[in-house]
C-alpha cells in the first residue's frame, strides 16, 4: 500500500522534472514545504512506523504460540487479531500526524523527489518528534529482534529433539522446523540492517548536529529497501530449488 500511494508521486516529480513543493505549493509559509511534500513525509512516517508494530504483532504471536502454547491457545483469538491490524494503523497514523500540528517539521530532500521529517538543525520543537520516532522505532526492533531470536531458539530446540537418522515421517518435521528457522534468521537480519541506518542518523542529527542531507538520503533508502525485498526473500525462499539447497547446507552443518 505505500508503494503504491509514494511511488506515482515520485514518478510525477520525475516526470515533470520538479519538486515536490514545486509540484503541489501551498506552505503556510515561504520556507515551509508545499502540501504534497508534507503528505509524502506523513505517508513516509506511517508506513515506515506501522508495518514496524504489525511486524512486532506477528513477532509475539510467533514467540507465544512457540514457547507458551497453552497461554496462546487460551488468551489469543482470531477477533483479537483482527482487530490489532486497525488498532496499530489508527495509533501510528495519529502519531505521524504530529508533525501537520507543528510538533516537527516536514523537509524536502534532494534531489526534490523525497520529503521526510527534517532529522538535523533547528530547536527541540523541531527535533523533539524525529528523536521520539527513532526511540520508538528502536524499541520496537529490539523486541522483535528479541521475540525472533526466542522463536529461532525454541525452532532449533524442536528440531534438536527429532532424531537424526530416522524413519521419513520424524525426518519431515525437522527440516520444516529448519526451513522455518532460516527463513525467520534471514528476515530478521535484514530488517534490522534496513532500520537501524534511519533510528543512528537521527540522533547524529539531534545531538551531534550532524547535517548530512545525503546520509539522510541514504538511511530514507534503507528503510525503503526493506519493504521491496522482504517479500522477495519470503518468495525465493519458498521455491522449492532454494529450500532443498538449504537442507543440504544444513545437513553438512550437521
Amino acid at each position: 500500500l505505500g508503494k503504491c500511494l509514494l511511488s506515482p508521486i515520485v514518478l510525477a516529480a520525475y516526470a515533470y522534472n520538479r519538486s515536490l513543493s514545486e509540484l503541489g505549493p501551498g506552505g503556510r509559509g515561504e520556507d515551509e514545504p508545499g502540501v504534497l511534500c508534507q503528505l509524502f513525509a506523513f505517508l513516509m512516517a506511517f508506513f515506515g512506523l506501522a508495518p514496524t508494530l504489525l511486524l512486532l504483532a506477528m513477532a509475539l504471536e510467533c514467540w507465544l504460540s512457540l514457547g507458551h502454547p497453552y497461554f496462546y491457545r487460551r488468551h489469543l483469538t482470531r477477533r483479537l487479531g483482527a482487530t490489532l491490524g486497525p488498532a496499530a494503523a489508527g495509533l501510528c497514523a495519529l502519531f505521524c500526524a504530529l508533525p501537520l500540528l507543528g510538533f516537527g517539521v516536514p523537509m524536502q530532500y534532494c534531489p526534490g523527489t523525497w520529503c521526510f521529517i527534517r532529522m538535523a538543525g533547528g530547536g527541540p520543537r523541531q527535533l523533539g518528534f524525529p528523536v521520539l520516532y527513532a526511540s520508538l522505532m528502536g524499541l520496537l526492533v529490539l523486541a522483535i529482534v528479541a521475540c525472533n531470536v526466542s522463536s529461532m531458539r525454541h525452532l532449533y530446540g524442536m528440531a534438536r529433539r527429532q532424531p537424526r537418522r530416522g524413519a521419513p515421517p520424524a525426518a519431515a518435521p525437522r527440516m520444516e522446523e529448519l526451513d522455518h528457522l532460516v527463513l525467520l534468521g534471514l528476515m530478521t537480519v535484514l530488517f534490522t540492517v534496513c532500520s537501524l541506518p534511519l533510528i543512528i542518523r537521527v540522533y547524529m542529527g539531534a545531538f551531534a548536529s550532524d547535517f548530512n542531507e545525503n546520509a539522510d538520503l541514504s538511511a530514507l533508502r534503507f528503510l525503503s529497501v526493506n519493504s521491496i525485498v522482504d517479500p522477495w526473500v519470503f518468495i525465493i525462499f519458498r521455491t522449492s530449488v532454494f529450500r532443498t539447497f538449504v537442507r543440504r547446507v544444513c545437513r553438512r552443518l550437521s
